[in-house]
């Protein structure tokens, strides 16, 4: 059976070693993210991301055969060699970088332990994100041996896997939940063979390794359905793997391991090439599991290479699905081998934890997680037709607070030299750089030292970007720059105080390492326009009195200035986001756009009507070329809740690298 080279796998996960044997004549592209440099032959993480890339990839008559090895492979790199943790929110950035590079799959050999399978907003809306544009994530259960959860594997339409050994049976360290049990698969995990970084190969065990084999085996089923002449469709993919999951027959106090069950490859392929896959299966998150299939499952932790390194081991079980196409009769899960205990690396006890972090991976060392930008999307995401000058770049429309950053002591210490003592009345005490205050003074005195700090947007006090102005209007951005720093240091009441900030720009590719240790990616703004100062108090004066002047009956200064903040603050806070997406950026715009927006909902303002919800999807009506966004604001009545709320839409293309606004504003009453 064929392998289709239309068909895109993401692989998160460590650095590849792109020049082994095993993967010369892949179809691989390496995404530039927050870790650089190559692959080390003594890296934890580098042998981790290979030994995965090369299970789904390992090209025929190598050391290696994969089990996808034509299709197209975007290796996006985000757990460090170095030890650095891995967030959700950067694991969110490689999320939205596969999607918006065309991938149909992606593979997380990783995850952070969670309570109840909760995760943070970033993380959630990027997996959301592919549900909406029909991505698959196949994310690794865990080692810890548990009733535990996961993330993202326990998110929401995500594709769980945990390990089974040579009989089919689960792993001892093979998480278990009752979400996995839902959506979680078995699959072989036990010394699975796999490249090393450098040349040559090694078994090892774990979800970190079962993962790429259920990644792979979806990709061939989405081959199948090119072949067939069909879209390829991962969910479909996804219902039908776990419909198709074989009982472990196991006793009924152990039966909840097997998850959702055992991944069944004969069942699968001779249902996709019989094309009797049902519709049905397409609403597998809603669907409950066969009640012919013994439920168990969940995941996370690390792996172990082989006890005894000269066990003579193949990689037949691997090779045998791309050779044959999964025909039934597969070896996969019928092979005994001598059992491998898996145990916590001592490598685990040196690296320090940090809240917040995702602190452990599916493999022999535990990585965390980590992302970075993207290019153009294809397949379900439709491409922002860029100007020409534009076209290869990843947008981002983001907005945040700014702050600023030295990046190391050396830095700091030069301008605490260089900057005047600083007055309070008749005391003068030496400088201190870290006051925002003084170092504004500091900046109109000096404005070219604007160039030698990093600048960086926030989001709740998190560098999410450092901005790095470039180009000819690079001095002119520095200066809007400053000008908001000393518009954050104003009281809150004053007309000039910002709250927030707005910035489109394009990711660089390049990173910067702040003075905390952090790493985030730099975004270029092209020159000041679009570069807005949330100036809330005098947005809040010109809406009420756009308001007043549109509406007879006016709503109160109270009720206008309540209204307001629900709508700028829900995006804030509730809706946060890393801007780069076009539903993101459509959104983002829409804030800024909040003059607008005041004028549009006047009149649901004036009736003391409230927001209840804002939402982005595509826009049917567009302009040739374009990238454009339906954004709808529903509106309900606190006093009443039998009236009919009121929907107001407004379309916006995010194809430029600043969005606009087309035609007019559509309203509506809805009773929903």
């Amino acid at each position: 059976m064929g392998n289709d080279t239309k068909i895109c796998v993401a692989i998160l996960d460590g650095l590849v070693d792109l020049e082994h044997t095993c993967l010369q004549g892949a179809n691989l592209t390496q995404l530039p993210t927050l870790i650089g440099g190559k692959a080390s032959s003594d890296g934890q993480m580098s042998s981790h991301g290979t030994h995965v890339a090369s299970v789904i990839f390992g090209q025929p008559g190598s050391s290696i055969t994969g089990i996808a090895p034509r299709c197209k492979g975007l290796i996006i790199p985000v757990f460090s060699d170095e030890g650095r943790r891995l967030t959700q929110m950067d694991l969110a950035r490689a999320i939205e970088q596969a999607v918006n590079a065309g991938a149909h799959i992606i593979n997380i050999s990783g995850g952070q332990l969670t309570d109840e399978g909760e995760a943070e907003g970033w993380l959630a809306r990027s997996v959301q994100l592919c549900q909406d544009n029909n991505v698959l994530i196949v994310a690794a259960a865990g080692n810890d041996g548990c009733d535990c959860l996961h993330v993202p594997a326990a998110l929401p339409n995500v594709l769980a896997v945990g390990a089974m050994d040579r009989q089919g049976k689960p792993m001892d360290f093979s998480n278990w939940g009752e979400i996995y049990q839902q959506q979680g698969i078995l699959a072989p995990g036990e010394q699975i063979l796999g490249a090393k970084p450098g040349g040559g190969t090694t078994a090892l065990n774990g979800t970190s390794f079962a993962t790429p084999i259920v990644s792979g085996v979806a990709a061939l089923l989405l081959s199948l359905q090119v072949e067939r002449g069909e879209p390829p469709d991962p969910q479909k993919v996804r219902a039908a793997i776990l419909q198709t999951a074989l009982p472990c027959d196991l006793e009924s106090e152990s039966d909840r391991q097997c998850l959702a069950g055992r991944l069944n490859l004969s069942g699968l392929f001779a249902l996709f090439k019989g094309g009797i896959v049902s519709e049905e299966m397409s609403e597998s998150s809603e669907r409950e599991v066969s009640a012919s299939v013994v439920a168990a499952g969940c995941g996370c932790g690390g792996l172990t290479q082989m006890a005894d390194p000269d066990l003579a081991l193949t990689d037949e079980p691997i090779a045998s699905i791309a050779q044959s196409g999964l025909a039934e009769g597969s070896p996969l899960g019928t092979i005994v081998t001598p059992s491998v205990t898996p145990s916590v690396p001592s490598v685990l006890a040196s690296v320090p934890t940090v809240v917040g972090s995702v602190s452990s991976l599916h493999s022999s060392s535990t990585p965390s997680i980590s992302g970075s930008n993207s290019k153009s999307m294809t397949n379900f995401v439709t491409a922002s037709q860029a100007p020409s000058d534009l076209v290869d770049s990843q947008l981002v429309y983001a907005l945040g607070t700014l702050g600023y950053d030295f990046g190391s002591e050396a830095r700091r210490d030069s301008y605490k030299q260089l900057m005047p003592a600083y007055n309070f009345g008749d005391i003068s005490v030496p400088a201190n750089p870290y006051d925002a205050r003084q170092l504004v003074d500091y900046l109109a005195a000096s404005p070219s030292e604007a160039r030698s700090l990093i600048w960086t947007l926030n989001i709740e006090l998190t560098p999410v970007y450092a901005i790095e102005p470039q180009g000819a209007y690079g001095r002119d951005v520095y200066a809007v720059l400053q000008e908001l720093l000393a518009g954050q240091i104003q009281p809150e009441s004053s007309e000039e105080y910002v709250e927030r900030i707005s910035v489109p720009g394009v990711l660089t590719g390049k990173t910067v390492k702040l003075y905390s240790g952090q790493v985030v990616p730099v975004i270029a703004p092209q020159s000041p326009r679009g570069i807005y100062g949330w100036k809330v108090n005098t947005l809040v004066n010109a809406a009420l009195e756009t308001v007043q002047t549109a509406v007879e009956g006016s709503p109160t200064e109270e009720t206008m200035r309540r209204t307001l903040g629900s709508f700028l603050n829900r995006i804030y806070y509730d809706l946060r986001n890393l801007g780069t997406t076009s539903q993101d950026r459509a959104l983002n715009f829409a804030t800024t756009n909040a003059f607008q927006a005041a004028s549009t909902f006047a009149e649901a303002v004036a009736a003391g009507m409230e927001l209840d919800s804002i939402s982005v999807e595509k826009s049917p009506f567009c302009r040739m070329d374009s990238d454009c966004w339906d954004v709808k604001l529903k509106f309900f009545d606190p006093e009443n809740s039998r009236r009919a709320k009121k929907l107001f839409r407004f379309t916006i293309d995010v194809s430029d690298l600043i969005p606009v606004t087309l035609g007019d504003v559509r309203s509506w009453a809805t009773p929903y």
